[in-house]
Order: C-alpha cells, then structure tokens, then sequence
C-alpha cells in the first residue's frame, strides 16, 4: 500500500482517550465503538508492551469487547504499513522508529505532539480486510474471516443504541457540560465513572473589574464570543468529537436570560447536528451534586449550603431531584456582598470579591467595627446580606476611605483602615452563615437522623475562612464536612457534565432537537427557578421576600413526571 500523505489524514474518527496505565473493559454501543473495540490490542496477550503495542493501543482504545473475548490482532497486518508513513509525514523520526525504544517516552512524544496526525483516514480503516483470530479461551468472534472494515456491515440497530441510549447505572458513557448562567462560559467533558477528560473556563475578570459587578448585556456578549471556542477546546483536550459524545447537558437556570441562552443555543444546535439526547441542568443542583464525583461514597441524604454570588441556599438532599428547601436569600447573596465590599474598598476585583477581601482581612482587627448580625429575631435558616452592606458602606463613609484610590496605593493608615472593615464584614458575614448552618442540621436531622455529611459548593465555597468556620460547626453537630476543590466550586462545566450524568442514568433526558430550529423557537429558559419545595418550618413572612414563581420547583417537576 502506498504511504498516505498528510491531506488524507483526517479527525473524522478520533480514537479514544489514551489510559495506557490500565486496560477498560466496555460494550462499546455505536458501530464505529465496536470497530476499535475490536481492534484493540489484548494488553494481557502483550504484558510487557512496546512502542508497537502502545501505538496500536492508543490508536484504537484500549477497550475489548470482554474479558475473555475475542481480539483482532490487526496490529501485525497494519504496522508494516504504519511505521513508514509515520517517518514519512514526519511523525516518527526514522532513528526512533525501533521498538526497542523506550515505549512510554516514544508514545507520550507521538500522543502530546501529534494527536491529530496521528488519526487514521476513514479511508484506510474501511478498506483493509482483516481476518478474526479468536482467543484460545472463547469460541465467539467478531468478524468473519471475509469480513472488511465497513460501517455498512454493521446493523441499523447499533446506531440507535447511540441515538436513543438505554440509561443503565452501569453503561459507560461520556457528555459534555456547557455552563453560561452568569459571568463564566465554561464546558467540560465527564465519564460515566467520574473521569474529568477536560475542563475549560473562560472568565470574565476583566469585565467585573471594569464595570464593578455582572453587566449582562455585556456578559452575553462575552459569552457568545468565546462560547464556541470553549466547547471545542473542551472537545480537543479531551482527544474527542462530537460523534463520541452520548449526550448533551448544559444550565438552563437559575441565572440571567440573556446569558442562559447562549449556553442552551449552543447545546441544542450540538445535540440536534448529532442527534444528541440533550439534559436540562438545574444550576444549583449541579453545585450541589458535584461533591458526589469528588466523593464517590457520598450517599444520600445530605444537607448542602450553596453559597455564590446570586444565591444562599440551604437543602435536605433526600435523593437525586428530591429536595426540601431550609433556607434561601431574602435580598443579596453573600457573594454579592462579598463583592460589592470589595469594590468599595478600592480592591482588585480581577480575583473577584471573595479572595480579595479574605486576603486583606488578614491584615485587619475583626472587632475593629461593630456589624451587627443580620435577621439575629428571626429563627429560621433563610439570609439577608443587604442590611451588612449598608453598615458597611456606612462604616467606608464614616472613614472616608476613597474608593478610587486603589489598595496598593493607599496610605498605610488607609490600609489599615480598609483591612479592619474587610476583617469584620468576613466575621460577620460568615457567623450569618453558621447560624443559619446550626439551625437547619437539626431540621434536617428531624426528617432525615442517617444524615452524615454537610456540602458547602458554590463560589464563596472556595473561601478558606468560610470553610475552617463551618467546619466547627458542622463537627459539633457529629457531622462531616464535604467541599468540592476550589475549581469545583466556582461555575464550571464539571458540575454540569456530572449532573447530566447522574439523570441520564435515570432516563431523564430529552430526545435530540431537531437540526434547524425557526428563527422564532422560543428556549425553555428558568432564570427564577426554585430547587425544592419550601420546608414548612422555614417559610419567611419578610415582605422583600419574592414569592412569584415562573417555573415549579424541580422536586415538584420530578416528582410529577414519575406519577405519570
């Protein structure tokens, strides 16, 4: 066979994602699956491996189609044919084109530096006949010895399997999470076993520096600036194409409307290309959920504290889409105030509010200034973060600490000054919230006594004082504490993936949209949507409360779906 030049090589059918460290065994569910599972090298028949092993593995995946099934040894008919178009496009250097060479050292050049390259053209994988060699140990085989490699060989029935998945706890698939609510785009792509193939974040620092908080026609933009560009690198980093993806899941709310779109415009049009089952992502249920990757023996129920800077939410988790509200914001987040202290006091905003003040507190006497506790009459678990803004801003007036003066140009005195009103807004903002904590463990611990573990996720999340603080209080009450890294806890795709994941498991998904979709489609968008429904005990009689509601709860929707 002639060498192939380099214009026939083509991304079309990308191989796996390496794991050369261990073999997964995996009924592959898609026709093309099929095809490098049965091409797969058996790393058992090969235990020592080689460069010629380890090329042909990382070529095809290192996937068999059982434990003791049958192996197609195509890598003795095609690596002949491999090694001189290798040199040729040069890929493989002629004086390390042995394979007696370090095999890893070799492999991870060929891997980091040449992924694309290194992708067989549909043309040379659909043309070579290839005879089956069954294992000594099984009688079953793929192919017969006149068989080619063609997809028009394969049933009709192997591409619904792929358009139409049968969501089974223990099937192992991948979908890509997008994520776009507030000021980050993000996207990410997960397995079904918690393996995080790769993870992107396009923030919108410089935005928040400039205009002092979310502006949100100007985070849409940004948002439909990058977005295609994050979902991709998503795609690359993670060594895959659409066309290995099982499902889409991206945010559909809670956030803002306009940058809600730009996240579920482009997963439909994604999943409608590909005829992708698509999942709706509650943004919150995400953050709280995503402690379940990091935490593989995390069971329900648990109660989480998801703090950021549009929400404070407290909730029994009794299982996946069963939530009972303990607590909400009546007014502003934490975040919120976290962030508008931060600007008032003249500090770096590109890090946002929560490092910036947490930094500079350290600096400062947390009993310098009296703040009072916010709703200190009021004996439930919901928040209020708006009176502490106003004492704070009070307290900057009464200073006259100048805004427009940055931190690192203050006077020492100034600085001072700064540092002792950062440090008493962070104790105080956070004794709101472990009071609130206290209260609603024994809630909680009321309906549910096997509860074991608090989750605290969401930006503010990520805040090492919150965390130690909380920490207290949840061991006093003979509970653990679970929290997410600092990376899982701001948006990020990750959580969205995951999510998406832990549903389609349960078959809560919907089918494919169709490819094109009327200039007039009206998105199912829920910028004000409630996670669960109100715990009795918890509702708030305060009149800034906003009881209007433009979606149902997702308990309520869950739990109405599985009655029909």
């Amino acid at each position: 066979m002639a060498s192939i030049g380099a214009s026939e090589l083509v991304c079309s059918l990308p191989p796996h994602r390496p794991e050369l460290s261990r073999i997964t065994t995996v009924v592959a569910p898609s026709a093309v699956d099929r095809l490098y599972a049965a091409s797969t090298l058996a790393f058992s028949q090969f235990p020592g491996g080689g460069l010629q092993t380890k090329i042909f593995s990382w070529i095809f995946g290192p996937n068999s189609l059982s434990k003791n099934g049958t192996f197609l040894l195509v890598q003795l008919q095609l690596w002949p044919l491999l090694v001189p178009n290798l040199v040729k496009l040069g890929l493989l250097p002629l004086c390390q084109s042995s394979v007696e060479l370090e095999a890893d050292k070799q492999c991870q050049w060929l891997l980091h530096r040449h992924f694309r390259a290194l992708t067989f053209s549909r043309n040379l994988l659909f043309s070579l006949p290839i005879s089956a060699e069954p294992n000594s140990n099984s009688s079953r085989t793929i192919f017969s010895s006149s068989s080619s490699l063609s997809c028009s060989s394969y049933s009709n029935s192997s591409v619904k399997e792929l358009q139409n998945p049968t969501p089974k706890r223990d099937n192992h698939f991948v979908i890509l999470g997008i994520e776009t609510s507030c000021d980050d785009t993000a996207a990410a792509v997960v397995r079904s076993n918690g393996e995080i193939l790769s993870q992107v974040v396009s923030s919108q620092a410089d935005l928040l520096a400039k205009y002092g908080g979310v502006a949100p026609k100007m985070a849409e933009e940004a948002h439909s600036q990058v977005i295609d560009q994050v979902v991709q690198e998503a795609l690359d980093n993670a060594y895959m194409t659409e066309k290995d993806l099982t499902a889409v899941a991206v945010t559909i709310g809670p956030g803002l409307s306009l940058c809600l779109r730009v996240g579920v415009q482009k997963a439909r049009q994604i999943a409608g290309s590909f005829k992708l089952p698509i999942i709706g992502i509650h943004h919150m249920e995400a953050h709280a959920l995503v402690a379940r990757l990091t935490e593989k023996d995390l069971q329900f129920p648990f109660i989480a504290l998801l703090i950021s800077g549009g929400h404070n939410l407290l909730i029994l988790a009794r299982d996946l889409g069963q939530y009972v509200q303990l607590g909400t914001t009546i007014d502003d987040a934490i975040g919120e105030a976290y962030d508008k202290t931060a600007k008032w006091l003249g500090l770096d905003l590109r890090r946002s509010g929560g490092p910036a003040i947490e930094e500079l507190a350290k600096e400062g006497n947390a009993k310098s200034v009296n703040f009072s506790v916010p709703m200190k009459q009021h004996k439930d678990c919901n928040f209020s973060y708006a009176g502490l803004k106003t004492q704070v801003r009070l307290a900057i007036e009464s200073k006259k600490i100048d805004a427009k003066i940055p931190i690192s140009s203050a006077s020492k005195e100034d600085r001072l000054a700064r540092a002792d009103i950062a440090a008493a807004f962070q104790r105080i903002a956070v004794l709101h919230l472990e009071e609130r904590c206290e209260r609603a463990i024994q809630w909680a611990l009321k309906m549910e006594p096997s509860i074991r573990h608090l989750i605290i996720s969401g930006g503010v999340a990520s805040n090492h004082y919150v965390r130690s603080r909380l920490d207290m209080v949840v061991k006093k009450n003979g509970l653990q504490l679970v929290c997410p890294p600092p990376r899982l806890c701001t948006d990020n795709g990750v959580m969205v993936a995951w999510t998406g994941i832990e549903h389609f498991r349960m078959g809560r998904y919907d089918p494919p949209p169709p490819v094109e979709e009327p200039e007039n489609f009206v998105y199912d968008l829920r910028p004000r949507w409630p996670l669960g429904e109100e715990y009795a005990e918890g509702r708030s009689d305060a009149r800034s409360i906003r009881r209007a509601r433009l979606h149902p709860s997702l308990t309520s929707i869950i739990q109405a779906s599985s009655q029909q």
